[in-house]
């Protein structure tokens, strides 16, 4: 099949291959962007997880590297160091939530283009076929006509169908992969979280909580119990 030939079906599928190969390009662009973006997003909140397990000192002791820092995950240290010492637990536990709320379009941004092309794709295909199809026939109104050229035309015709279906299908099995690694990343962050407020007080950094007048009389009278 030559290039020409190509050029003839996409011509006689009314422009419609023309538009699927769009389709292909967008989606190949959204897989490939979003597969690096959410790949480098997966190892990050790896790599912090595995030194936040470890780690035992301060918070801001934290060895934080500049790549690290970049992360949406990183964002929840931010919030710590500056909140951890003024609210409670429950307070310190919304505004960490707020960050991954913000976090989230980030994440699945553009996947719509991709779930579009999905759809869109097969039906695509389907209008190449159906113009193809009266072409097909248009041929067969004509009694001196080959009855090969009939069938060879319904078979042309039936290309803008399996292209359709061949992008979706490869849209399709990337977009559920893309959506795993979403879910991934939020557990991340979901995980680190109640990391950072478990070991509050293990790195240096008690809630609010810790400092209040009854917090600080209940230890008194525990290391002074004449006071009660």
């Amino acid at each position: 099949m030559t290039i020409s030939h190509l050029i003839d079906l996409a011509n006689d599928s009314g422009g419609t291959l023309y538009l699927m190969l769009v389709l292909l390009l967008i989606a190949l662009t959204v897989i490939i962007e979003r597969t690096r973006y959410l790949s480098s997003m997966e190892r990050g909140g790896a790599k912090l997880i595995s030194m936040l397990r470890q780690q035992e000192g301060r918070l801001d002791t934290f060895p934080m590297t500049p790549q690290l820092s970049k992360l949406p995950h990183a964002r929840l240290f931010d919030i710590m160091r500056r909140d951890s010492s003024r609210v409670d637990r429950t307070a310190l536990d919304e505004h960490l939530e707020e960050v991954i709320m913000h976090e989230v379009p980030l994440l699945d941004r553009s996947l719509w283009m991709l779930d579009t092309v999905i759809t869109l794709a097969p039906l695509m295909g389907l209008f190449g076929t159906i113009i193809g199809m009266f072409n097909a026939f248009h041929v067969l109104g004509d009694v001196q006509n080959n009855p090969a050229e009939i069938t060879g035309g319904i078979a042309e015709a039936l290309i803008a169908t399996a292209s359709g279906l061949c992008i979706a299908m490869i849209g399709l099995v990337s977009y559920n992969a893309l959506n795993t690694r979403v879910r991934t990343v939020l557990h991340q962050l979901e995980t680190i979280k109640l990391m950072l407020i478990n070991r509050c007080t293990l790195i240096g950094a008690p809630v609010a909580a810790a400092h209040s007048p009854a917090a600080h009389n209940a230890v008194e009278i525990i290391r002074n119990p004449a006071r009660a």
